[in-house]
């Protein structure tokens, strides 16, 4: 654990800067910046909790196409610049000291949800053994833990695991995604399942993903499977 003092050093060394335009902010995101990112609001999809034009619709067209493993999730931001360069940076760039301000942001606006979710244990998304090493860090599991810092609540890395090499997801089509991951992830034989399960993900496109990983979630025993991410991509 970084004291106070150390703190101050590294800050001295290495002055905070906004995640999204690089410039140094002791309070993380800048006062501009903050005019510029959207943060998603309602209307949006009762299920997977991306923004809708239209305020009669109650579900994205994704969700009303096909059910899905987890009940419910939000994304904090809209997935559009300059959100997606920040995220994509923090991912690929070896940013994960934004990780603190990515976590402190979904406390701020998600943990009396999480509290209303009733979450025992919150749970990343798990990157491949090999990624990990080649990337050095899992981004979601960065964003997870400073979460259950500031909530208290456990963040299990023992859980989930990918246990099979996947394509990226972005490079993949709608058919593509869900083909791709298919038996990519298990779980932990030596889980005790608890009733309430949050995921953490870094960005929320078709759902296929945290679809998935709460499928086997509940297949080991979750009641119910809940999901936050940093970023989401528009519903329609």
């Amino acid at each position: 654990m970084v004291t106070g003092g150390a703190r101050h050093v590294l800050d001295l060394l290495y002055p905070p800067v906004c995640p999204f335009c690089g410039k140094i902010s002791p309070e993380g995101i800048c006062a501009g910046c903050r005019k510029k990112i959207v943060y998603v609001r309602e209307p949006r999809c009762m299920r997977c909790g991306k923004p809708l034009r239209d305020e009669i619709r109650e579900y994205c067209r994704d969700c009303e196409a096909r059910s899905s493993f987890f009940d419910r999730g939000y994304g904090m931001w809209l997935h559009r610049e300059p959100v997606s360069g920040a995220v994509y940076r923090f991912k690929y760039k070896n940013k994960r000291n934004w990780g603190r301000i990515f976590a402190v942001e979904l406390a701020e606006h998600y943990e009396g949800q999480i509290r209303a979710w009733g979450i025992e244990e919150i749970i990343p998304i798990p990157l491949h053994s090999s990624r990990k090493r080649k990337r050095g860090f899992n981004q979601s599991e960065v964003v997870a833990g400073i979460l259950s810092e500031l909530t208290g609540i456990p963040c299990r890395t023992d859980v989930l695991f990918r246990i099979r090499k996947t394509v990226p997801q972005k490079q993949l089509d709608r058919r593509g995604r869900k083909d791709n991951l298919m038996g990519a992830f298990g779980v932990s034989r030596e889980w005790n399942a608890c009733e309430n399960v949050l995921l953490i993900d870094d960005i929320y496109t078709t759902g296929t993903t945290v679809g998935r990983a709460a499928k086997m979630l509940k297949k080991a025993g979750a009641q119910n499977v809940y999901f936050l991410t940093i970023s989401i991509g528009q519903g329609i």
